[in-house]
């Protein structure tokens, strides 16, 4: 497991190196702990991205197709756009400090805790995972979890709601969907949707423990080297 959470350490480093290397001598950097080092470079890449961005589309809009997309009196002033680049600077910190301590949990292997940090699965998760072969699960399987091992699975739809203005007609919708899917994919029965992350694959999930963690797609599995394909583990057994 080490080795394998050393493989995110090593990427993080190396975006490091590419980004600070390039602004700042080695001299001032490179002594600092990796947390650090992190949060500068996506310092540095956020405020680079946001005034790029920002001046281009302004540029596009503003002065490329003036009077196409606005009347001349309702482009902002030059002040007004000094004083929120001014608030945006303020706050670019702490926009910066939630990837670096995104990068920090999974370097840890934080983000499959409910899998790998022995207690939180003896206490939670285990009782999901006790239906582990094929004959065992259903769609009735898809909530029975732990009652607290459910709300926290929960949460991210709540918190969502603060980051992201939503009409509560949408957030019903959505969160009976993810109903719908978890009922779906403890089914047994593969769709063989790609790039879906049907029934099959979650199959392997209950089976294995460590593969097949998304939830809708398979892009992250695939990604981070935990994806076990169903149809190919068919085929091995044949």
């Amino acid at each position: 497991m080490e080795d394998y959470l050393q493989l995110f350490v090593d990427e993080t480093n190396f975006y490091n190196r590419i980004v600070l290397g390039s602004f700042l001598p080695e001299n001032l950097w490179k002594p600092l702990p990796h947390f650090l080092q992190t949060w500068i470079r996506n310092y540095i890449g956020a405020t680079a991205i946001y005034f790029i961005s920002g001046f281009l589309w302004c540029f596009y809009i503003y002065y490329w197709k003036r009077n196409v997309y606005l009347p001349k009196d309702a482009i902002p002033s030059n002040k007004a756009m000094f004083l929120q680049t001014f608030v945006a600077m303020k706050a670019m910190p702490w926009y910066s400090a939630l990837p670096t301590l995104s990068e920090y949990m999974v370097e840890n292997g934080w983000t499959r805790e409910l899998h790998d940090i022995k207690p939180l699965y003896k206490y939670l998760h285990a009782t999901h995972h006790i239906y582990n072969k094929q004959n065992t699960l259903s769609p009735f399987a898809g909530l029975a979890f732990h009652p607290l091992d459910g709300i926290l699975q929960a949460v991210p739809h709540v918190v969502s709601l603060f980051l992201v203005p939503t009409h509560f007609t949408t957030h019903m919708v959505l969160l009976f969907l993810e109903a719908i899917w978890t009922a779906n994919i403890h089914d047994c029965i593969h769709g063989n949707v790609w790039p879906i992350m049907g029934a099959g694959y979650h199959t392997i999930h209950h089976t294995t423990y460590r593969h097949n963690y998304g939830h809708y797609t398979i892009w992250m599995d695939w990604l981070f080297g935990t994806l076990r394909d169903p149809l190919s583990d068919s085929a091995k057994m044949i």
